[in-house]
């Protein structure tokens, strides 16, 4: 049984099994250890080749442990960074000297400082197990979801306009305005007569009834309140995966908008 698949840098072909034109992949079943890094002249030394000159001849090493993997950092200076490449966002940093930490993302990308960059392999994770659907025992109250959220509705498509510029790009720090997410759902049908007082209701709506955001103090300025609502708002449904890859296919496609009334953008 393979723990983790390896798609080695480019360049890197030494699995010509993988065909032409196809990454090259490295299999790891449990237990399975691999060194990455710059390696002995020509690449030796190491399975993982990184060829940029500011990485460290033996930098690390993975291990396939179970259902995940473990990275070891075997740098004195600096951290190596894990990206979840199915995640908003979501990253963990590997310490300098750190050995064995654990990495919870099924799709990853290591990165490492480099000269020319960064110096980087994919790593997948594709035997993590899940619990079966159990019927529960029937005793006590049944447990309310606290997160309750419709696909279906339309305060659920204002939320994932919102999330869609992190969910295309998790770098992308920049949210839409309200007149942008007009713009973005008004082809869809159930959009037409979409407004931005509509939108700013679902928004509140959101806030304040389905996902109960503790606003706090917020800045005095209508402007700045309502950027910090969304911000919030976009940042707990793609922590907490309320808004996932799957869910921008119930936009419309880029580009299929068309010019919002004036008053809308208003």
């Amino acid at each position: 049984m393979e723990t983790i698949i390896v798609q080695l840098p480019d360049g890197d072909a030494r699995s010509a099994e993988d065909g032409p034109g196809r990454p090259a992949l490295l299999h790891l079943g449990p237990g399975d250890v691999v060194d990455f890094g710059r390696g002995l002249p020509g690449g030796g030394g190491v399975g993982i080749v990184l060829t940029d000159p500011g990485v460290s001849r033996r930098a690390g090493q993975l291990e396939a442990a179970g259902d995940y993997w473990r990275l070891s950092n075997f740098s004195r200076s600096v951290s190596y960074v894990v990206e979840n490449l199915e995640g908003a966002g979501e990253y963990v940093t590997v310490s300098p000297g750190r050995l064995g930490a654990p990495v919870p993302f099924e799709f990853s990308r290591v990165l490492l400082p480099a000269l020319t960059g960064n110096a980087a392999f994919k790593v997948f994770a594709p035997q993590h197990a899940y619990l079966a659907e159990q019927p529960g025992d029937g005793a006590g109250e049944q447990t309310v979801h606290p997160f309750a959220l419709d696909p279906a509705a339309k305060y659920f498509l204002v939320l994932v306009a919102l999330c869609e510029p992190r969910l295309r790009d998790p770098s992308d720090t920049a949210l839409p305005g309200v007149g942008d997410i007009v713009e973005r759902l008004r082809p869809l049908e159930s959009c037409r007569d979409l407004t931005r007082s509509a939108v700013n209701y679902h928004i509140d709506y959101l806030a304040f009834a389905k996902l109960r955001l503790d606003v706090g103090e917020e800045p005095a300025a209508d402007g700045a309140r309502t950027g910090a609502k969304r911000a919030r708002l976009a940042s707990l449904a793609l922590r907490f995966g309320l808004v996932r890859e799957e869910h921008l296919a119930l936009l419309p496609p880029r580009g299929a908008g068309r010019p919002v009334p004036r008053e809308a953008r208003a």
